[in-house]
């Protein structure tokens, strides 16, 4: 799963993470529809997760 949520949505260092807290928005149909930083919060993905809901 790690390695593929990093090859399906490649950040600012390509497909590498940097850090362990980085985050990433699975939409219903299985694809990575968002990559998140680790420095984004939790609150910052609400309105990504709600779209991805609707």
């Amino acid at each position: 799963l790690y390695k593929w949520l990093k090859d399906e949505k490649g950040g600012m260092l390509g497909s590498a993470i940097k850090w362990n807290f980085t985050k990433f928005l699975v939409g219903r149909d299985g694809k990575v529809r968002k990559r998140y930083a680790p420095t984004d919060t939790p609150e910052s993905l609400s309105k990504d997760i709600e779209a991805a809901l609707a």
